[in-house]
């Protein structure tokens, strides 16, 4: 899977509609290979962009978790300190 989609259920404050709908970009993205596609794909690119979007939205709001919100700073800090473990910096 695409390293820049990030998981996006049970945070606190919850997801917002910019964020769903910059993983469903990412997604088309990855599954296409196209960054931008030509103008012929643009309808077709644009469109699935709004269906995952709208999928994924209605997954998100629909699932229960027992589990507390997780935070999203804490968990950008174990993302980083996870990302300055593996590529260590060549000071």
């Amino acid at each position: 899977m695409c390293r820049n989609i990030k998981t996006l259920y049970n945070f606190d404050p919850p997801v917002t509609e910019d964020e769903i709908r910059a993983a469903s970009l990412q997604f088309v993205r990855k599954i296409t290979g196209f960054n931008k596609p030509s103008r012929a794909n643009e309808a077709a690119f644009f469109a699935a962009i709004d269906d995952i979007a709208l999928t994924a939205s209605r997954l998100l709001t629909s699932l229960e978790s027992s589990a507390s919100p997780k935070n999203r700073e804490e968990e950008a800090q174990k993302l980083r300190a996870r990302s300055a473990q593996r590529f260590p910096s060549t000071v």
